[in-house]
């Protein structure tokens, strides 16, 4: 995307981000409440996502978009780290709850940053590790870990970290592939990939995309065309205009968000140790962002 224009008025796009990242919020709760295996409702609500995009996909290539071998193979990479994430992340939803698997699904970034670290050299600062500490003490805090005690690790929660590992998987695949082609056939052909993934896993799990009531699958359809590509699309809109240094921060409103709906909606209700430990994370990941915004990086939105 290109920078915005001097006759583009600047507050479209921040305007874009918080619209993108309120429908975002509501993700959790939607598949939460959608009454089907979190697999089965990824694989429709990415699915359906590339389905609305299959004709903007379908224009570029017919205005000479090509996608060479190795940009296709890294951008199906993407899709399966993504629909791994995914499937991780809605199964977790299921499991535990709205909030917390989404809480720490983000904290991908972290994972990122050690990747860059370990694959790519790049020097990390004293403010990233003390980030990632942080980070990590508040996701312990959340998992409900005692020293000295017994662990009652929650399944759900456990799956939301794995989800975030997956996530910043993604983000790095999609780092050599979006450095050279366009932003919608990337995200067509890893959407692909990315469904072709979680059907997989379905059919390992034993699932059935069939079977469900009018209401689960509106709520599918809810999912596919409104969080996918709409909030999907106003969030990368952003992304061309506004700072990926100030876009990153303020996703990671995402759980914050869902948390307020969940509330009143799901009726989920937040222990002490939660609440302490999502402040943790998310003010741990706040610095390991802030350290690494120096980098020409896109940032890619929260699952």
């Amino acid at each position: 995307m290109s920078a915005m224009s001097g006759k583009e008025a600047p507050w479209q796009a921040y305007a874009a981000l918080l619209i993108g990242l309120v429908i975002l919020g509501f993700s959790p709760v939607l598949v939460r409440a959608a009454g089907a295996p979190g697999v089965v409702v990824g694989i429709y609500r990415v699915g359906i996502g590339a389905l609305v995009l299959t004709i903007p996909f379908l224009q570029q290539l017919r205005a000479g978009v090509r996608i060479p071998r190795h940009l296709f193979w890294a951008s199906a990479l993407a899709g399966v780290l993504f629909g791994l994430d995914v499937a991780a992340w809605t199964s977790g939803i299921v499991i535990s709850g709205a909030t917390i698997p989404t809480l720490l699904a983000n904290t991908a970034p972290l994972w990122v940053g050690l990747g860059a670290w370990l694959l790519f050299k790049e020097q990390l600062t004293l403010r990233f590790w003390l980030g990632l500490g942080l980070a990590l003490l508040g996701a312990a805090l959340v998992l409900g870990l005692r020293l000295g005690g017994s662990i009652p690790l929650d399944q759900g929660a456990l799956l939301g970290v794995l989800a975030g590992v997956f996530y910043g998987g993604y983000f790095l695949a999609t780092q050599r592939a979006r450095a050279e082609l366009p932003l919608i056939p990337f995200f067509w052909v890893s959407a692909v990939f990315s469904t072709l993934t979680m059907l997989v896993i379905m059919l390992v799990l034993g699932h059935s995309l069939t079977g469900y009531n009018p209401p689960t699958y509106l709520n599918f359809l809810v999912q596919g065309v409104v969080i996918q590509a709409g909030g999907w699309l106003l969030i990368s809109y952003a992304q061309g205009h506004v700072p990926a240094s100030l876009v990153a921060p303020t996703l990671l409103g995402q759980p914050v968000i869902t948390a307020l709906l969940a509330g009143p909606l799901l009726g989920e209700v937040l222990r002490r140790n939660h609440l302490l430990g999502g402040a943790a994370v998310l003010a741990g990941v706040l610095l390991v962002h802030t350290s690494r915004r120096s980098r020409k990086e896109k940032v890619i939105p929260a699952t």
